[in-house]
């Protein structure tokens, strides 16, 4: 009889465990680039299917996504990509509120690129070509004697980083810098290549673009630590002017960020801790999201059942 109350009473306490476990809220950040708004659906939806989760997915920008896991309002960032936003998580650190990355990375690029024509055309090779303002002409589509180059959305990241690299190389006194949402530049790229116009941007990997387009980079120097430095410009009113980034960019890569809730849910913990996505698989997820139009969501549901061994692996 006493053991039978004991293993009924150890039942109940698992059971209430799994269940508080699964009604304890997680918050998924959603940042505004195609591929993490399908790896968010992915994680959103495993936690549901294997853990009896109940998470709840927001669009946020991804420093203001980073930020709320460090004060776990929000408990998830699908894809923290360093070293764009190294100096946050330094200070979250020191504000007693780092967030915990997962060990397993997918390795990454971010340069300034253009069509191979462009090149052909322009006669830009380099990014600190930019600043020759014969050259920067070339891109010129409104008149004002000013190149144009897209540096990324809005809410990312890599976009402040750009306007630095862009004041260090001195194009931003020859180019305009603008700042949109990615599926309209990636349209203005498509009508560049199209026309045989000459374009530059800020381009990341891995990407679909490389696979739709004949893209190449911009040769610029090699990274180099020396000459390059972020001030944070939650705290510095002349952040640009007191930065430096006239190098290449230093190897990238992005990770599953959460919070120290999180950790406290070893299964939960676990699971983000063993994703490991692959280049192609971002690849294709951009793909489908901006070329093919598919619906994030739909794309991750796909995706999960295309893949079950491998989620298999991350939740065993």
């Amino acid at each position: 009889m006493i053991c039978k109350s004991v293993i009924a009473a150890g039942v109940a306490g698992f059971m209430a465990t799994v269940s508080n476990a699964a009604e304890e809220k997680i918050v998924i950040g959603v940042p505004a680039w195609p591929s993490a708004e399908v790896t968010a659906n992915i994680i959103s939806m495993t936690l549901e299917d294997k853990f009896g989760a109940k998470p709840e997915l927001v669009q946020r920008g991804t420093l203001t996504i980073l930020n709320q896991v460090g004060q776990d309002t929000i408990q998830i960032h699908p894809e923290v990509w360093l070293p764009n936003l190294e100096t946050a998580m330094a200070r979250l650190e020191a504000a007693d509120a780092a967030v915990h990355l997962s060990p397993k990375g997918v390795d990454a690029a971010q340069n300034i690129c253009a069509s191979r024509e462009t090149l052909e055309q322009t006669g830009v090779g380099s990014v600190a070509d930019l600043a020759d303002p014969e050259i920067a002409a070339q891109f010129d589509s409104d008149g004002d004697g000013k190149g144009e180059i897209w540096i990324g959305a809005p809410s990312w990241s890599s976009t402040a980083i750009e306007k630095v690299r862009a004041h260090s190389y001195g194009y931003d006194q020859t180019m305009t810098l603008l700042e949109m949402p990615e599926a309209v530049a990636m349209a203005a790229v498509d009508v560049a290549a199209s026309l045989g116009r000459p374009i530059v941007f800020y381009c990341y990997a891995p990407h679909h673009v490389f696979k739709l387009h004949d893209i190449v980079t911009l040769d610029e120097p090699t990274y180099d630590a020396a000459k390059w430095k972020m001030a944070d410009r939650n705290q510095d009113a002349n952040w640009i002017e007191n930065s430096m980034a006239a190098t290449a960019w230093d190897q990238s890569h992005f990770h599953v960020g959460y919070s120290a809730s999180v950790k406290d849910r070893p299964e939960i913990a676990g699971f983000l801790d063993n994703i490991a996505f692959k280049p192609d698989d971002i690849v294709e997820m951009s793909y489908a999201v901006e070329v093919e139009r598919i619906p994030a969501e739909d794309v991750a549901r796909a995706w999960i059942e295309a893949n079950q061994e491998r989620i298999g692996e991350w939740t065993k």
